[in-house]
């Protein structure tokens, strides 16, 4: 299969993706903490997964090669000095204060293999695992009253969100909400140390220890010159900025083209509003279209960058940028407010495209399936009955490693 980081447009031909299957960190979460963990509602894990399978079998029979989280950060892990190095980071970054609990905490992190290692670290470490406790203080008795010592990330199945392939390159992403930074802490070292994965030499976009958030489900590959990126809830104006300096005039990109949309939970990401999904055709979801400013960065002559206002519609821009006669921004929920609502809010714009014109969607959002069916679109829809309950569709849970260039 494919190997090493190239991803040049967010259509072309997919030959490879990182993602990690649903697990038992979702069952850390519960009514108390949702808000915490950042969900709505607690999915089914045993149905979860069986629709997380669903969705890799359809990729695999498409060509595609799917790769894990888990088993790529086992690798990155591999050394004693690495584990080490990982380890004292997530203590570091965790809120424990209490001396005591953090030793305890590295005492029983460092007896893992690094599998198990791996595992804990998304699952999460409840005080109950340790326990009987090696030392005691008074911090660990005020801490008693909280159920982890570190928290499970149960986000981790939108692995399109810590981490994007541009080009050569990869972003380690800064991730707005601290719920999630240990997601972009695994990929730090799968970039580190993972050389078969991550080859020696690929360009590093963006730095995990950036202070400014920037997230992959915001960004979007137009084609080999040009980047969308969402200015959104999760992504910030000095994140698109400090990637901008990255990676604009060190690469084959020229520009970025920020879509400034508006800041809800509903429109978390760019991707649950807009996607790409063939040559010169776009989901998108019908609110965005008045309520988007659209800006431009560029280099200047003097290697810095510039900044303007474009002022074109939305269509004839991404016509004169695509180079195509006419763009065709199909509507998710067609011409039914109340569906356009209800299957944006179920990821109905939200899509995988695994080659030109051909998708994946989810089953539930059948009013949109149907639209993009009409407008000439291969759709294959998968089971979400659970796995859309923690607000992501199939574009979030595929981080694209490598795809073929148009």
């Amino acid at each position: 299969m494919a190997k090493g980081i190239h991803n040049f447009s967010d259509i072309g031909k997919l030959n490879r993706v990182l993602m990690h299957r649903i697990g038992p960190e979702v069952e850390g979460i519960v009514p108390d903490n949702l808000e915490t963990m950042l969900f709505d509602d607690i999915p089914y894990l045993v149905a979860a997964r069986r629709e997380h399978d669903k969705y890799v079998s359809v990729l695999e029979a498409n060509g595609v090669e799917v790769c894990y989280y888990v088993d790529e950060a086992t690798k990155a892990l591999a050394t004693a000095e690495a584990r080490q190095e990982f380890i004292d980071e997530v203590i570091e970054r965790s809120d424990i204060r209490s001396p005591e609990a953090r030793e305890n905490l590295a005492d029983y992190l460092q007896a893992k293999e690094p599998r198990e290692l791996v595992e804990a670290v998304i699952t999460g470490v409840k005080k109950t695992d340790i326990a009987p406790v090696k030392k005691e203080s008074l911090g660990d008795l005020i801490f008693s009253t909280e159920l982890y010592y570190l928290n499970p990330i149960p986000n981790l199945y939108f692995s399109k969100d810590p981490a994007a392939c541009i080009g050569s390159g990869v972003c380690v992403n800064h991730m707005r909400m601290k719920a999630r930074r240990n997601e972009s802490l695994l990929m730090k070292y799968i970039y580190k140390y993972n050389k078969d994965f991550v080859p020696e030499g690929t360009d590093l976009w963006y730095d995990f220890d950036d202070v400014e958030s920037l997230e992959g489900g915001d960004i979007m590959i137009l084609n080999e010159e040009t980047l969308i990126i969402g200015l959104s809830q999760r992504t910030s104006a000095p994140g698109i900025q400090n990637l901008a300096r990255n990676i604009l005039g060190k690469s084959g990109f020229r520009r970025i083209i920020v879509f400034d949309i508006p800041k809800r939970r509903a429109f978390m990401h760019l991707d649950t509003v807009f996607t790409m999904i063939d040559y010169d055709k776009f989901t998108i979801h019908s609110e965005i279209l008045d309520a988007v400013n659209i800006y431009e960065i560029v280099l200047g002559r003097d290697g810095e960058a510039q900044f303007s206002t474009i002022t074109d519609s939305m269509a004839d821009m991404l016509k004169r940028l695509l180079g195509v006669p006419a763009v065709n921004l199909i509507h998710v929920g067609g011409n039914d407010s109340m569906a356009a609502q209800r299957e944006q809010w179920n990821d109905g714009t939200n899509t995988l495209c695994i080659e030109p014109g051909k998708i994946i969607t989810y089953d539930r959002n059948y009013i949109t399936n149907s639209v993009l069916e009409n407008n000439g679109l291969k759709v294959i829809p998968v089971p979400s009955a659970e796995l859309s309950r923690g607000r992501g569709g199939p574009g979030c849970m595929a981080c694209a490693v490598n795809r073929e260039d148009l």
